[in-house]
């Protein structure tokens, strides 16, 4: 058993009656807004990554762990 046309109809007029045409738009047109920002902060996160290629970072490495070890042996004995 799916659910049928007029199953479907049935629900689409409640909702109608209980929200009115105009609440159901101003839905529609928040949710619209919604994809645009998101679509706009998509593609300026685009462009921030592009901008930041040739930024570098200056990383100075630690000893190695065996230098370590081998430093505490001689200061133990």
């Amino acid at each position: 058993m799916g659910i049928s046309i007029w199953q479907i109809l049935i629900i689409a007029v409640i909702v109608v009656l209980l929200f009115g045409r105009g609440k159901i738009s101003e839905l529609m047109g928040d949710v619209a807004k919604g994809i645009k920002s998101f679509k706009k902060g998509l593609n300026e996160d685009d462009d921030d990554e592009k901008a930041d290629d040739g930024k570098t970072i200056d990383h100075k490495p630690e000893e190695p762990v065996a230098m370590k070890k081998s430093e505490d042996k001689s200061q133990a004995g």
